[in-house]
């Protein structure tokens, strides 16, 4: 009983801060078990398009709906939904670049992930990952 309690006190986020709730997968055969917080959003920005490996990375988001998406953005891109759209907005009016492809669930995006080496993408917390690697983000 005591040792529950010590869990639920060293899982609990820390005070103020919101739960995480999503997970970042990659590829097995990616190299990274971790990565910082910064490292991830310049990906999903495409202001960095390849992994420190040399692999083209390939950034995918859950659609526009998912609150998973919204939570990613806030937490990790540190914009809102509405900003992120905007930002790409910009990119594809100034034929600058267009943003990741968006997929409907997140059976789509572990599949995507699964059959692109240099995938990464983003799933609810409590989601099967089998096949892929969980990593972790670093702030």
């Amino acid at each position: 009983m005591l040792l529950c309690g010590l869990f639920v006190l060293f899982a609990a986020p820390a005070q103020g801060a919101a739960p995480v709730t999503y997970k970042v997968v990659v590829h097995p055969s990616n190299p990274v078990t971790e990565v910082g917080r910064a490292q991830i959003a310049q990906l999903f920005l495409k202001k960095t398009t390849q992994w420190e490996s040399g692999v083209a990375a390939m950034p995918v988001d859950l659609s526009d709906s998912s609150p998973v998406r919204a939570a990613f953005c806030d937490e990790v891109l540190k914009r809102s939904l509405p900003a992120v759209r905007a930002f790409w907005q910009q990119r594809i009016f100034s034929g600058r670049d267009v943003p990741p492809p968006e997929l409907p669930s997140e059976t789509d995006v572990l599949a995507f992930v699964r059959a692109n080496p240099g995938a990464v993408g983003y799933v609810a917390v409590g989601t099967p990952t089998p096949g892929l690697k969980v990593i972790a983000i670093l702030d």
